[in-house]
């Protein structure tokens, strides 16, 4: 190979535009943040009509195990429609997606009574969301 190919790839390479740059790490974070979400939802509506999916006896930092599934139907509800506006490319779901992520980090981590091993999944996905919408999805959005 000789320096003006080597040259001609390296200037090829600095040409890739600004949305396409991280675009794996925004779409990664929809497809999660919708995944989430809908896990959420039907997390929630098991937490309310007293399903026996969750561990009994356990005792809650705050409320109840019915108050813990109207928060989580609620903020999986919102992360559903952020997912479909991250991948519609609108501005506002980026922040309502950073938010909601954050939210249901701490959810899930007052939640570990109830399902220890999948809240602490959960936690682990919220953080990549995260980086992925901080990190990345400006740059998308520009």
């Amino acid at each position: 190979m000789t320096t003006t190919e080597s040259s001609a790839r390296a200037v090829g390479r600095d040409r890739v535009p600004v949305e396409e740059r991280g675009g794996g790490w925004v779409g990664f974070a929809g497809v999660m943040i919708g995944l989430v979400g809908i896990l959420n939802v039907i997390y929630g509506i098991g937490a309310i009509s007293d399903s026996h999916f969750y561990a009994s006896g356990v005792h809650y930092v705050f409320g109840s195990l019915h108050a813990w599934g109207w928060l989580l139907l609620i903020v999986g509800a919102v992360q559903c429609v952020a997912a479909f506006g991250i991948f519609a490319r609108v501005g506002w779901a980026r922040w309502v997606g950073i938010l909601t992520a954050g939210a249901n980090m701490i959810i899930q981590l007052l939640f570990l009574p109830a399902t220890p091993f999948l809240s602490l999944a959960i936690v682990a996905v919220d953080i990549l969301v995260i980086y992925g919408l901080v990190a990345y999805a400006r740059r998308s959005y520009a």
